[in-house]
């Protein structure tokens, strides 16, 4: 039985284990002694174990020929600790590995349409540490002849992760005008996503996780009001959207580009469940 290790147990992680433990014996490195019992509700065996200390990795040595890594960086530093103390410690046993990156690795492509071969350009400093973890994944990866593919993903929707608390506040939105490009990816889609790169992605490959939508952000903030009868945000010019929304949020603002899904469509033989968020919202999910 192939077994799998998932690291990083959140929200897509919960969503794949009870696909995954139906043929796989899967473990999940968790640190929260409390969201145990919530893993084998699931079908995951958990492993305690903390990302940010190495010594308590110690346990996952070997365990599975499988490695999940789904864990976000800590937000502080130049060089991913937690993906490099995850590195150490998996033994010569793990065949496979998929990363979970972020598109943010290109920074602003004044919207341009961006393939997997484009240079990294990373601005923020999440997404400077997320391109250091995939230098890392790969140069391990090619070392220790492990089967390595990383997803590059964009914003990730679901019912339970629309923007309606951001609607409802008022804040507004950059013009038409000057607004920028961005994508997105269900939940369900992009765990069907990694589970397929598991299975299908090729070594030391790169793929977009991204749906058709092909939306600018204003626009996006649009459909989720009029799906849920809340008033539209207001327009505002890009330099007093700056002013009025907190430094993080107008960092996602500030970034334009339109992410190609040809690679991951034709190699990882996807069919996304929501191709759009409009096919998402007019479902009524």
């Amino acid at each position: 039985m192939k077994r799998i290790l998932i690291v990083g147990s959140g929200d897509i992680a919960r969503r794949m284990i009870p696909l995954l433990a139906k043929s796989c014996r899967v473990y999940a490195l968790v640190r929260n002694p409390d969201y145990c019992k919530t893993l084998r509700g699931l079908g995951a065996i958990p492993i305690m174990g903390d990302l940010d200390d190495r010594k308590s990795l110690s346990r996952i040595a070997g365990i599975a020929d499988s490695v999940l890594h789904l864990a976000p960086p800590a937000q502080h530093g130049s060089i991913d600790v937690r993906t490099r103390n995850l590195l150490s410690v998996l033994s010569g046993g793990v065949r496979n590995l998929v990363y979970v990156s972020t598109s943010g690795v290109y920074g602003d492509c004044a919207g341009e349409e961006v393939s997997e071969t484009r240079p990294l350009r990373a601005t923020s400093m999440r997404s400077a540490l997320r391109a250091d973890a995939e230098r890392q994944i790969r140069r391990w990866a090619r070392r220790r002849g492990v089967h390595a593919c990383i997803l590059r993903v964009p914003g990730i929707y679901a019912k339970d992760r629309l923007p309606v608390e951001r609607l409802k506040q008022g804040l507004p939105c950059i013009s038409d005008a000057e607004d920028s490009h961005t994508n997105h990816i269900h939940a369900d889609d992009l765990a069907s996503i990694v589970m397929a790169a598991l299975n299908r992605g090729r070594s030391c490959r790169i793929y977009h996780a991204s749906d058709d939508s092909g939306l600018k952000m204003g626009q996006y903030f649009d459909m989720v009001a009029d799906a849920y009868d809340l008033p539209r945000p207001p327009r505002l010019s890009r330099l007093d959207v700056k002013e009025a929304v907190s430094p993080l949020m107008y960092s996602f603002m500030s970034e334009s580009r339109r992410l190609s899904n040809l690679r991951m469509k034709r190699e990882l033989k996807i069919r996304l469940r929501y191709p759009t968020v409009a096919d998402f919202l007019k479902a009524g999910s």
